[in-house]
């Protein structure tokens, strides 16, 4: 989830396999299939946060990809690409929308340790601080913490690689927010309609799906028609938490190549912030750093060359338990902010790149919304709407960000102006969708990492990004 400088009712667990969807029918694409036993895969115990399957259509790629870029973080050199052919807006038709289906994460990894993200040694050791001992004693110390995070990332793989196989051309964007949600609900155990559940693990930010230039907070509404499209560069944001402990990370896809410098250009800008950011390390050289590398590159969009600007209002950030955005900023352009991450710490780290202005407003309908943590209390409503939908948020979501649909789900009806009331008490902050000129392309990538006292794991890192 970004932060901006201010200036299943339907859902089947079952206890066999883990069912993807089919995407295709069969006539159409015979050699390419999706609704195959995965329940090997899972025994044995590999990582499904692949890159998607190609699908083709009368030779044309219809799969979102993302760039399979070199994950490594030394500086990248300037890249330049030959001009692609601009392909048309294609649409693949007969899609067939199954329900995806699940079974409990904790049923997949009964008696064994969920898996540990990539750990990367600190650049700096801070030999002064204690001896190696005595950090791998106190991370020792942090297993349950590190268990229930580690937990939350295999479900964010697992429900991402859902979403990087079913985002296609002519498929809706409620109903790939809805399998997004529904799939991280099923691998928490449960629907997420009892009063409790969400609190033991669940979404812990509502899906975004950002097209082009709109670049955070957008979540179909119920009702919402829009369909992905054959030129759409797609940001797909969302965050999944156990016990409260939260993984926020974030990736773009597109279905035309033309666009493969943004998107590389946000990656290696977000490894930078991962390479730079450790224990006493100063925020703003770490905004600079990820700014000198996101704007070497520029991107040629039909016949137009564009330098790639970081969004400069546009910021990680930290995360604590229950709370998102726990009050630091991670910038991604250079600013003079002397505050150091600190031992302990979990961050966001994210940046953002944009063809536009690197500079975004608010637009659109709202759908994200989170109570406010240190809001005002005992605030007299003299609405009674508003006071019965706190009830609703305090009891289902506490602080976690929620969306118009969850209320939905949970039955809440004709909830609009409570929810208003709610906002302009400064009990429920809104966060609307935030977008650069339209025209423009923007892209995104994050990934949360772990200050341990020995070394930081970056953990939500997978095998796609």
């Amino acid at each position: 989830m970004a932060t901006v400088s201010k200036g299943l009712e339907n859902l089947e667990i079952r206890d066999e396999t883990f069912t993807t969807l089919a995407v295709i029918d069969e006539k159409d694409n015979p050699a390419k299939k999706f609704g195959e036993n995965n329940s090997d895969l899972f025994k044995k115990n590999i990582s499904i946060a692949e890159t998607s399957k190609d699908l083709s259509i009368e030779g044309t790629n219809l799969t979102g990809h993302i760039p399979s870029g070199n994950e490594s973080t030394d500086k990248p050199t300037k890249k330049r690409r030959k001009r692609k052919k601009n392909l048309k807006n294609d649409l693949v038709t007969d899609i067939k929308q199954l329900e995806p289906h699940v079974i409990p994460l904790s049923s997949l990894f009964k008696g064994s340790s969920y898996p540990v993200g990539e750990e990367v040694e600190y650049r700096d050791q801070n030999l002064y601080r204690t001896t190696s001992e005595e950090k791998r004693y106190l991370d020792n110390m942090n297993y349950e913490f590190l268990q229930d995070y580690r937990q939350g990332a295999e479900i964010h793989r697992r429900a991402r690689k859902w979403a990087q196989e079913n985002i296609l051309p002519g498929r809706s964007l409620l109903e790939v927010a809805e399998g997004i949600e529904d799939t991280v609900r099923g691998l928490c155990g449960h629907l997420g309609l009892e009063e409790g559940d969400n609190f033991k693990g669940g979404i812990a930010f509502p899906t975004g799906l950002n097209l082009d230039h709109i670049a955070a907070h957008y979540s179909p509404n119920t009702g919402n028609s829009t369909l992905f499209s054959r030129e759409n560069v797609v940001t797909v944001d969302f965050g999944v938490h156990i016990n409260g402990l939260i993984v926020d990370s974030a990736f773009t896809m597109t279905f035309d190549p033309t666009y493969d410098e943004l998107l590389e250009a946000v990656r290696q800008g977000t490894s930078t912030g991962i390479r730079e950011a450790g224990i006493d390390a100063r925020l703003g050289e770490i905004g600079e750093a990820i700014q000198e590398t996101l704007e070497s590159y520029e991107c040629t969009i039909r016949g137009k060359t564009y330098q790639i600007k970081s969004i400069k209002n546009m910021n990680g950030h930290n995360i604590r338990r229950w709370q998102i955005h726990g009050g630091k900023c991670v910038p991604i352009v250079k600013n003079n902010d002397q505050t150091k991450m600190e031992e302990g710490e979990v961050y966001a780290i994210e940046t953002y790149g944009s063809t536009g202005n690197g500079f975004v407003r608010d637009d659109y309908e709202t759908s994200h919304y989170s109570k406010v943590v240190d809001g005002p209390k005992n605030v007299p409503l003299r609405i009674q709407s508003a006071s019965k939908l706190l009830n609703v948020i305090n009891k289902n979501f506490g602080t976690l960000p929620f969306c118009r649909r969850y209320l939905d789900r949970l039955g809440q009806e004709k909830y609009s102006l409570g929810l208003n009331t709610l906002v302009s008490n400064g009990i429920v902050e809104a966060y609307p969708p935030l977008v650069d000129k339209k025209g423009s392309y923007t892209a995104q990538f994050e990934h949360t990492i772990l200050l341990r006292p020995n070394i930081k794991e970056v953990i939500s890192r997978g095998e796609d990004y």
